[in-house]
């Protein structure tokens, strides 16, 4: 009797703990069969998570990059059906349209003109180069696209007025025509550099930071810590401008843009080759920034009736905001954690079938020591509250090398998925792969307890 104490009507839960641990030490191969279904789960859960996290930094960053959701782009449509009559008056988005909004649409703002050059080549010496964006602009664009100027200078209201040949260049660009730090081992400035765009002489006033994701940041850091070699020659200063390893399309996009005041683009590009020399030039788009996101109904109401009254009444643009973009982002999101969370749901229910299989297995292999158990004065609620213990043990076992070995999942995903959606594990996510862990252990051992709880002390003795 002495050596049964666990057993009493008194048994606590320490108690059980103590001889679930033992059961599992007595069959160490069974048990991590048994744990493997639910670490699996776990980790599974844990790396869904992190990938899903890292994917809605990535796109909450790149959101964040192109002006956030108080940026609104004014754009060409067609023209309604009813006013088809009147598509020869249709001018589209002009000048015209930036000084209304200005002077007429309190809620709006900011307000930034563009007009773009296609197929601007840039030469410097033998060295050409196309970037994605050539932009003529006002200097409201700086904000208006959350551009930073880390050298030189933006282009003012004067340079404008008086169409100077300036620009704002961003690093691809720098990189593409003077040399990437990459290459010759420091960062180039070539502020006071001239090049010459399509023809047309331009003298760089200032350069764009280079914008990178957080995890190519990181990556820059890493690197410069790294012994690199001294050399002379253009003012430089250490560090790194060139294209990140991975970046997003945004970033590179923004690294590949070029800035030149609007009126430097339409007199001297569009309206020297005859392509817009219209008294009201036409635009290629048209943002506006809204004083408050709460009151972009109101604000977009206010600038549609400006526009008609410039538009002559013909309603031939549209809005096109980031909220369209936003609720895109959220619905991924939701879609990848339903999806991913069903994926590792199904794991952990493997986990726990497992479970109840061993144990089931279990108490055959032990039904005369139940039968002992219970003939010594072990109730049924004692019985049940031992498999179960037993079964919560071995699956929150499980859990805590799940949470392990996610650790090394996330490891491998990281190396294999693009850098800017690099999985983050998150406290909430550890948490719940956890507790659905020991859910799944309880869960599992409900059948196998109350089939160890029912038997009868006496036919359990006699089975051999």
């Amino acid at each position: 009797m002495q050596n049964w104490p666990a057993w009493k009507s008194d048994m606590n839960l320490l108690n059980a703990i103590g001889i679930g641990f033992k059961e599992i030490w007595a069959h160490k191969f069974r048990s991590l069969l048994t744990m493997l279904g639910i670490i699996l789960g776990v980790s599974s859960l844990v790396a869904m998570s992190a990938l899903v996290k890292g994917m809605e930094n990535g796109m909450r960053e790149a959101l964040i990059a192109i002006g956030g959701l108080e940026k609104v782009r004014i754009e060409d449509q067609d023209i309604p059906p009813s006013q088809m009559h009147l598509a020869d008056q249709a001018v589209g988005t002009t000048i015209r349209d930036v000084f209304a909004l200005e002077a007429s649409a309190p809620l709006v703002r900011m307000v930034a003109p563009e007009m773009r050059l296609q197929r601007a080549t840039f030469t410097r010496g033998s060295r050409s180069f196309t970037p994605f964006n050539f932009v003529g602009t006002v200097p409201a664009a700086l904000e208006m696209n959350q551009h930073v100027v880390e050298h030189g200078r933006m282009f003012n209201e004067i340079d404008n007025e008086n169409a100077h040949s300036v620009c704002v260049i961003g690093t691809m660009v720098r990189d593409e025509l003077f040399g990437s730090p990459e290459k010759v081992g420091y960062e180039i400035i070539p502020i006071g550099e001239q090049v010459t765009v399509n023809g047309q002489p331009l003298t760089i006033i200032g350069m764009f930071q280079h914008y990178e994701s957080e995890q190519d940041r990181k990556y820059r850091l890493l690197e410069q810590n790294k012994p690199q070699p001294e050399q002379a020659g253009v003012a430089r200063s250490r560090g790194w401008g060139g294209r990140g390893r991975g970046s997003s399309g945004v970033f590179r996009f923004k690294n590949s843009t070029v800035y030149v005041p609007i009126n430097t683009l339409w007199l001297k590009f569009k309206a020297a080759t005859g392509t817009n020399t219209a008294p009201d030039p036409r635009l290629s788009s048209l943002y506006i920034k809204v004083e408050d996101v709460n009151k972009l109904e109101p604000a977009l109401q206010q600038a549609r009736n400006v526009l008609l009254q410039t538009h002559r009444g013909i309603e031939d643009f549209g809005f096109q905001t980031q909220e369209n973009w936003s609720d895109d982002i959220n619905a991924r999101i939701r879609n990848a954690r339903m999806s991913g969370g069903i994926i590792a749901a199904m794991s952990l229910l493997v986990g726990g079938i497992g479970i109840m299989n061993i144990m089931l297995a279990s108490i055959t292999e032990r039904i005369r020591e139940l039968g002992i158990r219970k003939a010594i004065g072990a109730t049924n609620t004692n019985v049940f509250i031992q498999i179960v213990v037993e079964s919560v043990v071995i699956a929150v076992l499980g859990g805590v090398a799940g949470l392990l070995a996610s650790y090394g999942l996330v490891q491998v995903l990281s190396l294999v998925s693009p850098t800017e959606n690099t999985p983050i594990i998150t406290i909430p996510a550890m948490t719940v792969a956890f507790l659905f862990s020991a859910v799944v252990g309880v869960l599992a051992g409900l059948i196998p307890a109350f089939k160890a709880a029912n038997l009868d002390p006496i036919q359990a003795l006699r089975y051999e």
